[in-house]
């Protein structure tokens, strides 16, 4: 077990009594970029959702530094360390860049709100151009990057991103991991979800693959491009 990190033993979730994910067990360290990739209704979500605090596990844990975190409110696990970017981005599109950015924030001193907003402002210039414009009214590259400097707002240890290349022009989704690679080496540690396999992991430095809500296989990224798994199912070769 990792002293400072994300560490899930035995995780099972679902939704109305149907089975989801069965004893999922993986980590992520400090400073660490981890790839979790699979198909559409693996899991991967699921997964993300028990992290984050937003469904609570039928079994298992989830530890944060070594302090249990799982089935606690998703306020609670923000405030301890960790932020959810989750898919489709869930941005108040009736409010302004600025307060959406100000949302993730909450409960945060002013001053440290002040830094927060200087530094996204910094990692994505375009939301400082745009801070009094309605967040429903972005390209879905914009919302992205909105969604991402939202959750870095709170101040995390670690950022769990759930397809933050899906829907995008590939353009946006290199400058976007541009901006998740910066990130990455100022120390932030980042589960990354993506069902763009090649772009996950030529990422990632370990990488865990999930089907029908189990993990199959983890490794790093030159040793799961060489499994059959892979190569067939994800890469068509």
């Amino acid at each position: 077990m990792p002293e400072r990190g994300i560490e899930v033993r035995g995780l099972s979730a679902g939704y109305a009594g149907v089975a989801v994910l069965r004893g999922v067990s993986l980590s992520v360290s400090a400073g660490e970029l981890v790839a979790l990739v699979g198909a559409n209704g693996a899991g991967k979500s699921t997964l993300l959702k028990c992290i984050a605090g937003l469904l609570r596990p039928t079994s298992g844990t989830v530890a944060l530094d070594g302090s249990p975190v799982a089935g606690k409110p998703a306020h609670v696990v923000v405030r301890a360390g960790i932020a959810l970017v989750p898919e489709g981005r869930r941005l108040f599109g009736r409010l302004s860049v600025d307060d959406n950015l100000l949302l993730g924030a909450h409960g945060r001193p002013d001053t440290d709100r002040r830094e927060a907003l200087g530094r996204v402002r910094e990692l994505f210039p375009v939301l400082a151009e745009r801070g009094r414009q309605l967040a429903g009214t972005l390209s879905g590259g914009e919302q992205q990057m909105l969604a991402i400097a939202r959750a870095l707002m709170s101040g995390p240890k670690f950022l769990l991103l759930d397809e933050p290349s899906l829907g995008i022009a590939p353009r946006v989704v290199t400058r976007i991991y541009e901006t998740l690679a910066a990130i990455h080496r100022g120390g932030l540690g980042i589960l990354l979800v993506e069902q763009n396999v090649r772009l996950a992991l030529a990422r990632a430095s370990r990488a865990y693959v999930m089907q029908t809500g189990k993990l199959v296989l983890s490794g790093t990224p030159d040793e799961l491009l060489e499994t059959d798994l892979v190569r067939q199912a994800f890469l068509g070769l």
